[in-house]
């Protein structure tokens, strides 16, 4: 398994958590969290890889690349956490 994916994969499940934990109106769970999380952590690095912005490829492990992984992991997991909240509660009106 690919090092940029695992990172963004394990961030976005600590993002989707941290996101419903600071905003309560999109807390879904733990479990919910984490999904959620795991998806926008997968869907972020992997758009930052293909943008160019990795910073690991060709098998680097550069600092500032597994920082970027992390935050835009992290980030989408919250982005991620804050749709499926939004499509919850659209769902049960």
């Amino acid at each position: 398994m690919d090092m940029e994916l695992i990172i963004g994969l394990l961030s976005g499940a600590v993002g989707g958590n941290v996101a419903g934990k600071l905003l309560g109106k999109i807390d879904q769970g733990t479990l919910i969290n984490s999904i959620s999380g795991i998806v926008g952590g997968g869907l972020g690095g992997t758009v930052l890889s293909m943008l160019g912005a990795g910073g690991m490829a060709e098998g680097g492990m550069d600092l500032m690349g597994i920082i970027g992984q992390v935050a835009s992991g992290g980030v989408g997991g919250g982005v991620v956490l804050a749709i499926v909240s939004a499509i919850r509660g659209a769902m049960s009106k």
